[in-house]
């Protein structure tokens, strides 16, 4: 293990207690202060909601976009012919194809962060269930990324629209942009990613919603952020 510095010792004693509830700015600051690996870690969320998702009147999904960006850049696949395929294309889309593109993928290269789909093309894409379903790709309707309008779907994917899913335990992850953005730039990621939660709250979820928030990064420690201070649940 590697000796700490006077600093990361100092910082080491502030999370001496591991129950302290953090504010969102005080818990960001405190992992870009921990920091200690030389590559951008992600910071990442983790909500713990009273829903079980077994249940489908429980289950909380959708899309939201982080306004300052992911840090990241998403490979995109578009299924769609004609001026819809070269309208994916214009707006930046890595690849675009039909019956090709599905005999691509069922060839095994599935090295895409989102895979969008024309609703006219589902017939195709619908033979691609077993490859795409298990890796979270299968275009969905709910989620616009079964629409008419794959160019702006495309500009969402490459802006720093994510997609959230609720887990068995009822857990939410969400990565929330690189240590590397400013401490701004990462709350207003925050708070809109909690707001997308909240308002996708279910009408089968029983008491209180959002019950428990934890901000980490990529290597750095889980700190419990008080959740009063972030949304009524």
């Amino acid at each position: 293990m590697a000796k700490q510095t006077k600093k990361q010792k100092s910082l080491a004693e502030k999370l001496g207690d591991n129950q302290k509830l953090y504010n969102v700015d005080e818990a960001i600051q405190l992992l870009k202060d921990l920091k200690t690996t030389k590559f951008d870690e992600s910071l990442e969320v983790a909500l713990n909601l009273g829903v079980d998702p077994r249940h489908a009147d429980q289950m909380v999904r959708g899309m939201v976009t982080l306004p300052a960006g992911t840090g990241k850049t998403v490979k995109v696949a578009v299924f769609a012919r004609g001026d819809k395929a070269e309208a994916a294309l214009a707006a930046g889309a890595d690849k675009v194809g039909a019956e090709d593109l599905m005999e691509d993928m069922l060839a095994g290269n599935l090295d895409y962060g989102r895979v969008i789909a024309t609703p006219d093309m589902m017939g195709v894409v619908g033979r691609l269930g077993k490859t795409l379903g298990p890796k979270g790709l299968m275009p969905n309707p709910k989620l616009g990324t079964v629409t008419p309008n794959v160019e702006e779907a495309v500009k969402a994917a490459k802006g720093g629209q994510i997609e959230f899913r609720v887990e068995k335990a009822g857990i939410i992850h969400g990565g929330l942009g690189k240590l590397s953005f400013s401490n701004d730039q990462l709350k207003a990621n925050f708070d809109a990613f909690v707001d997308a939660i909240v308002k996708a709250k279910p009408a089968g979820a029983k008491g209180k919603y959002l019950q428990k928030v934890a901000l980490s990064s990529s290597m750095g420690p889980g700190l419990k952020i008080d959740v009063a201070q972030v949304h009524a649940g």
